[in-house]
């Protein structure tokens, strides 16, 4: 029984709060009003289970063309939606902004400085290639989460056809491992802060049901040059995906296990866990000035694969010898081998490496050669990017086409 006076008061946690299914639901809802928690109903948003409510119709299987164009459909209409409700018909990126030199490369995209025409602002562009890339999902996740302080913001969205352009800030402080590693001085207590501001960042988003999935350090960037943990920005959300239910509904972790297949949270259960690990492979060099499992940029894949398989690296030596005992049972602990035994993000944050930083060292910790520590760094990430799927094999009804077939063959009655 709810205690009207409790909730009167709001000392009662919300059971959930309404899920959005696209990004317009919100879209002209200003942040002050769309963050808060809702405290109208502690019950499901009927919203989660429509897919249930009637089931009197045999499904058909799509052919295979027929997926793929109701796929691009529904890609282009998220995207065109957005791009309506900002600039209306007028949807040439280059009517809005100078476009300036690189910033950045990827395997589907660029990041370009560019110049509002009308204030004469700078930000950063991201321009998507429609043909290796579908950008709805990372626009979606922005525009729901980037009113948080350390996620970066996105500012403007144009499509032409071939290329969407995200207008984002300008990040104007560089990558945090660059830094980092470029400070004359940086100390374990240093580190612990620039740890817990991220990983709340992340405790944040896993508890939203995203997952980021390519936390490496070159998507840690700061957004102006005074290196303060709080001036940090997640970036990159171009491989991060949003949980969601069967029938496309966004879902929180609040009420996922009624509405979401066992396999699909083991998934995101396992991603956050890579997310962990990232920052793991991160609160590593930091405190030891290189990395744990590769030596150089010319370390192969497969040695590097073998370390990481193996689950070994130095806890002694360099800085190893001076800094506390609890910065290695934090790191070991991020770094466990088994992803159901690492830590989560709320574990981290309550971990007493964060929770007694004051009580840290401040002496400063010695760096490698940077070269040398970005390039072990990317070749790390190299292998892991290329690193094969181990196919799974399940039983036949496990299939999606015994499933389809078993689906026709239950009638309106048995159901």
């Amino acid at each position: 029984m709810v205690k009207l006076q409790k909730l009167y008061r709001r000392e009662i946690k919300p059971p959930f709060k309404p899920a959005v299914g696209r990004p317009e639901d919100t879209f002209h809802f200003d942040p002050e009003f769309t963050s808060r928690t809702p405290t109208d109903s502690p019950g499901i948003p009927p919203s989660a289970n429509t897919h249930q409510l009637f089931r009197g119709f045999s499904f058909v299987a799509t052919n295979l063309d027929q997926e793929q164009s109701i796929a691009e459909i529904r890609q282009n209409s998220t995207v065109n939606t957005i791009v309506q409700q900002l600039h209306g018909t007028n949807i040439h990126f280059t009517d809005g902004y100078e476009m300036k030199e690189d910033v950045g490369l990827g395997a589907y995209a660029v990041c370009k400085r560019c110049i509002h025409k009308v204030t004469s602002v700078e930000y950063a562009v991201k321009i998507i290639d429609r043909a290796k890339k579908d950008p709805s999902e990372e626009i979606e996740i922005l525009l729901r989460y980037g009113h948080h302080p350390n996620i970066i913001t996105l500012k403007d969205v144009y499509d032409d056809g071939k290329y969407v352009y995200l207008v984002m800030e300008l990040m104007r402080g560089g990558e945090l491992l660059d830094r980092i590693l470029h400070q004359k001085s940086f100390s374990e207590r240093e580190t612990s802060a620039v740890l817990c501001t991220i990983t709340k960042t992340m405790e944040y988003l896993h508890s939203q049901g995203v997952v980021h999935r390519d936390l490496k350090p070159s998507n840690i960037l700061y957004v102006d040059e005074t290196g303060d943990p709080e001036s940090i920005r997640i970036c990159d959300f171009g491989f991060a995906k949003q949980l969601r239910a069967e029938n496309g509904l966004l879902m929180t972790p609040c009420y996922t296990a009624n509405f979401v297949a066992p396999e699909v949270l083991k998934k995101q259960g396992y991603d956050a866990a890579c997310d962990i690990w990232s920052l793991g492979i991160l609160l590593y060099t930091m405190l030891a000035g290189f990395t744990p499992f590769a030596n150089g940029p010319d370390d192969t894949p497969e040695e590097i694969l073998a370390r990481i398989g193996s689950g070994k690296y130095a806890l002694i030596g360099g800085n190893w010898d001076t800094v506390s005992n609890a910065a290695k049972d934090i790191v070991t602990k991020m770094l466990h081998v088994d992803p159901h035994q690492r830590l989560t993000a709320p574990q981290v944050l309550r971990h007493q490496w964060i929770v007694n930083r004051e009580q840290l060292s401040q002496s400063q910790l010695i760096r490698q050669d940077i070269q040398l520590v970005k390039g072990a760094m990317a070749a790390t990430y190299l292998a892991l990017n290329r690193l094969p799927l181990a196919p799974k094999l399940e039983p036949v009804q496990c299939s999606s086409l015994a499933q389809r077939r078993g689906m026709k063959r239950l009638t309106s009655t048995c159901l």
